[in-house]
């Protein structure tokens, strides 16, 4: 009896730590520039040890099958999760990468591609408007946008390094500059 009241205890911690865990993710989520829904089936889908269906994804996470088919769609464009199906269903999986550098990468990826990129593609074009460097107005200007483009391509350069390294290189690099 004590055994099936600790494995009750048990699974009541458990079911509230994955709750407070897919709330938290959703949180994160939202923060990082991914929508919350998003944030929340990704760490359903993470914390999952078999791949969910939508049926089971819409279930735990009380959201309707239209917003959960533009969710998973969404985390698959963002290389978050995959889909697959079992030999004789029909029904479609989906599973997330569980290695957490693979999803920061991922994350970084993307959110380059999003948005830093488009960024430094606009300061480029600002870096070239000509002016009178004696002008107030345009000499402001352009430092202003000369040095928001130099720190752009510096952020981008160190995602660039982020994205092809390896975990252990990259925060081993990462800790030496705070000694």
């Amino acid at each position: 009896m004590k055994i099936q009241i600790h494995t009750y205890l048990y699974d009541m911690e458990l079911d509230e730590a994955r709750r407070k865990f897919i709330e938290s993710w959703g949180k994160l989520g939202s923060e990082w520039g991914i929508n919350r829904t998003m944030a929340q089936v990704h760490a359903l889908l993470l914390i999952s040890p078999d791949p969910l269906t939508t049926e089971e994804i819409m279930e735990s996470l009380s959201i309707s099958r239209g917003n959960a088919n533009m969710t998973l769609r969404d985390l698959i464009g963002w290389g978050l999760i995959e889909k697959q199906h079992k030999p004789g269903e029909r029904k479609e999986y989906f599973f997330a990468d569980k290695d957490v550098w693979n999803i920061a990468k991922q994350v970084a990826k993307e959110r380059r591609k999003r948005e830093l990129e488009p960024v430094i593609k606009i300061l480029d074009e600002l870096s070239k408007v000509t002016g009178d460097a004696s002008d107030p107005e345009f000499a402001t200007f352009n430092k202003s946008v000369t040095d928001i483009n130099k720190l752009a391509k510096n952020v981008d350069k160190t995602l660039e390094t982020m994205l092809g390294a390896e975990e252990s290189w990259f925060w081993g690099g990462i800790f030496k500059l705070f000694k």
